[in-house]
């Protein structure tokens, strides 16, 4: 959830997780440690805490999303109410703190309702940055309500404001630390593997765009014709297809000019073979007799 509201590939410094990661556990002990306060103390305190979520805006500033603008400005804005809290401490009542806290929680909390509505096609967190921005805007119209007007009311709503940036913070952090791609030195190759690579791509992409070749045929198997090569029929069985291959294979030797003899034709044996030997003097005896060729 990039907050401030822009899409993840927009991103140039993914360092910045880091950063909004300390930030997000910054908020989670300022809201643990305002909690245990005495309503005495919230008038120092209010402050600084206003100016801690100013120097959120400024970071998400330097994150370097499309909205930097926006950040920027909440930044000004932000530092300005925490000066103003800072400079009117000695005010014994806790209007001034609750009104100022208020107004920060709905200017906090209507940008993160617009931001989120208008990135939910390009961030899946959107629907979360809707919901504390709309948490964040009820919390400020309640402290600047005369509701908030006691100590109780005003650290409850200190720590519920901790809360809320801790979340969103740490969200943020996560999904900048999801979108940030690789180090460059991690697919760095070598001079000579970078070149291989580059080559067998270009051969791979020339192959693919080249037009289909026609398959080798064999030059005594006819263009056209009965012996034409044709796809099998579907369902053949392993029997047909041995019949229609030896067919084909026949049709073939029969073009190429080799013929043999006819099915039912009687073919004369020799009748001089010598018998075979049945041992080895018998062998040598055959190799040695004369009259036959060495």
């Amino acid at each position: 959830m990039l907050w401030s509201g822009s899409s993840p590939s927009t991103v140039k410094h993914g360092s910045m997780w880091g950063f909004l990661m300390f930030t997000g556990a910054a908020w989670l002990v300022i809201s643990w440690s305002v909690l245990r306060l005495e309503p005495l103390d919230i008038a120092a305190v209010a402050g600084p805490i206003v100016l801690f979520g100013a120097v959120g805006e400024m970071l998400r500033a330097f994150a370097g999303t499309r909205t930097w603008w926006l950040n920027a400005c909440l930044l000004v804005l932000f530092g300005a109410t925490g000066g103003l809290l800072m400079w009117d401490n000695q005010d014994s009542t806790y209007t001034t703190p609750a009104a100022l806290i208020g107004w920060y929680l709905m200017v906090r909390g209507a940008v993160d309702v617009a931001v989120g509505i208008l990135t939910r096609g390009a961030d899946r967190t959107w629907s979360l940055l809707v919901t504390i921005g709309v948490l964040e805007t009820g919390l400020g119209f309640f402290s600047s309500s005369s509701f908030a007007r006691t100590g109780s009311m005003v650290i409850v709503v200190l720590g519920a404001l901790g809360t809320l940036r801790a979340v969103a913070d740490l969200v943020t952090a996560l999904r900048l630390r999801e979108v940030a791609g690789p180090r460059r030195d991690v697919l760095e190759l070598p001079p000579e593997r970078a070149a291989g690579v580059a080559g067998y791509t270009a051969g791979l992409t020339d192959y693919e765009g080249a037009p289909s070749r026609s398959r080798a045929r064999h030059r005594a198997r006819p263009a056209t014709g009965p012996a034409a090569e044709t796809a099998p029929p579907a369902g053949e069985s392993f029997h047909d297809r041995v019949v229609r291959t030896t067919a084909d294979l026949d049709a073939m030797l029969a073009q190429a000019g080799i013929t043999g003899p006819r099915a039912g034709a009687v073919v004369e044996s020799p009748k001089d073979i010598p018998a075979v030997p049945d041992t080895p003097e018998g062998v040598e005896g055959e190799v040695e007799r004369p009259g036959r060729p060495g």
